[in-house]
């Protein structure tokens, strides 16, 4: 209902988010168009908006950025809630509940933990020193929330990174004699399956194959594969669990820290980046946006309404599917994404094609005439390189960082 009022006030306010090119009125204002209602034909959702397409991509451009100024990004983290987190039973034994009868506990101790964790990752303690880290927050169809962590390391500490993966990142079943604790905590988070033969109504099979690439081969020591991406140390030895009446060996754990497993015990998958192509599509995975349920409505050409206008709004409405927690978590105000360094959003534009704002009842020519119109970062730093003889060996995205 939160969400419905505040997309209504979008809807009903559209007069405010009128926006058009410089040159378009211009142009309008030539022909003769001079209407408000000529301009804009679109009903806009915009990226201030929680969660809206917009705001992905602008979150999406946002990773990338701080990707061009650091480097690649070294560490990738998905840290799941886990119901069974003694905070939570204490609150629902004493109250004959379940976990899903309480969403919102879950929301608030998860968030305990998330916060716990990414203030322990950058003091610089678990991996090295953290230059930047950008997180987001989903939820499983089932409710669990969980977050997709992506950590940039010093260029020092990533390189003594890269030469301990198998140090740092483990992804063997530990000795159960010897350490019975670490046993037991990786059989219960962070084996995979059984799936394939054992299990072909698994939820990961797609097409009769896994659709996470279990069972993963064995390996002597971790290397990186054709496509980039990293094959970890898996020996073949003794090692197994029983899951589900299938014994189990290295092939099927999950990647993992020991430390913060044993800490947060909950399914916290570890997972190292390198130089690859598989960037983009992390941080396209990590901004993916909302889950929706599956369905499809068309139109064939024939019934297409070329007035129709775009509606933004409806697209997101469309199909949307929105699970307990994340009601819970969005009713509480919490973060769904964060980023670290902050990131400024520069204009760029060719001559008079900057966008602007315009009321819906205001006149073009009233508007082509305020002295406010050619006010932006862009041209400031034009203005800046006539004034300023420094400024003139800064490109635009160094202004910010080098000369204020």
């Amino acid at each position: 209902m939160v969400e419905s009022g505040r997309l209504l006030y979008i809807r009903t306010h559209q007069q405010s988010l009128r926006c058009g090119l410089y040159k378009g009125l211009s142009d309008a204002l030539t022909h003769g168009e001079i209407a408000p209602t000529t301009q804009g034909r679109r009903i806009i959702l915009p990226y201030s908006f929680t969660g809206g397409a917009r705001y992905m991509v602008q979150n999406y451009q946002d990773a990338m950025a701080i990707c061009g100024w650091i480097g690649f990004p070294n560490i990738f983290i998905t840290f799941t809630c886990n119901p069974k987190w003694p905070e939570i039973k204490r609150f629902l034994d004493v109250r004959n509940l379940n976990p899903e009868d309480r969403p919102d506990i879950l929301c608030r101790v998860f968030k305990m933990k998330l916060d716990a964790l990414i203030k322990e990752i950058r003091s610089g303690t678990v991996f090295g020193k953290i230059v930047a880290v950008i997180y987001t927050v989903e939820f499983q169809k089932r409710g669990l929330p969980h977050a997709h962590i992506i950590l940039f390391l010093d260029r020092t500490d990533a390189s003594s990174f890269a030469d301990n993966v198998d140090v740092i990142i483990s992804a063997e079943i530990p000795n159960k004699d010897n350490d019975v604790t670490y046993y037991q905590v990786v059989e219960e988070f962070m084996i995979h399956g059984p799936c394939g033969e054992a299990n072909k109504n698994c939820p990961c099979m797609v097409k009769g194959r896994c659709s996470k690439h279990f069972p993963k081969k064995f390996m002597d020591k971790s290397i990186i594969d054709c496509n980039g991406y990293p094959l970890y140390k898996r020996r073949d030895n003794s090692n197994t669990v029983l899951k589900g009446g299938v014994e189990l060996d290295n092939r099927y754990v999950v990647p993992h820290n020991r430390y913060l497993l044993m800490k947060y015990r909950a399914h916290i998958n570890v997972e190292w980046c390198n130089q690859s192509r598989s960037i983009k599509y992390l941080f396209k995975y990590v901004n993916k946006g909302n889950d929706r349920v599956t369905a499809q409505f068309y139109k064939t050409a024939e019934s297409t309404d070329k007035d129709q206008v775009i509606d933004e709004i409806n697209m997101y409405y469309d199909c949307r599917y929105i699970c307990p927690c994340e009601a819970a978590w969005r009713l509480f105000a919490y973060d769904i994404q964060f980023r670290n360094p902050a990131v400024e959003r520069l204009s760029f534009h060719l001559p008079n094609e900057q966008s602007i704002v315009f009321d819906d009842d205001a006149f073009v020519l009233d508007v082509l005439q305020r002295d406010t119109i050619k006010n932006n970062m862009f041209l400031a730093w034009f203005e800046a390189n006539k004034k300023y003889p420094n400024a003139q060996k800064l490109t635009y995205r160094e202004m910010l960082i080098h000369f204020v």
